[in-house]
């Protein structure tokens, strides 16, 4: 349970502000790199991969989270355009121990 709290202060940390929260150096530039990817994509560059490769993210990291992203986002804009049911809190968290329990890959 201990755990659970502190996991519960980290995420809310991060909703509330992902810049100032607690996060690891390759989180942090991640989030960076994926807000730009999804408010501005046609802005984004080669140069905006150096400041992961900086922080340490490999190439392999920045294609996943990429992935990631592209997927979350056409799930975002489908659900808004065609006004589909989507899970509250308790739904996107077991959704949540699932993906960490289980990955991405079918």
């Amino acid at each position: 349970m201990k755990h659970e709290k502190k996991d519960d202060k980290l995420v809310a940390a991060v909703l509330a502000d992902w810049r100032t929260a607690p996060l690891d150096p390759r989180l942090r530039a991640t989030l960076g790199f994926l807000e730009k990817l999804t408010l501005a994509p046609a802005d984004v560059r080669p140069a905006d991969l150096a400041p992961l490769r900086a922080a340490g993210v490999s190439d392999d990291g920045i294609e996943d989270a990429i992935h990631a992203c592209v997927l979350f986002n056409i799930y975002d804009r489908l659900a808004d355009s065609m006004n589909w049911y989507l899970p509250g809190p308790d739904g996107y968290a077991a959704s949540g121990r699932n993906l960490m329990r289980r990955g991405y890959r079918l």
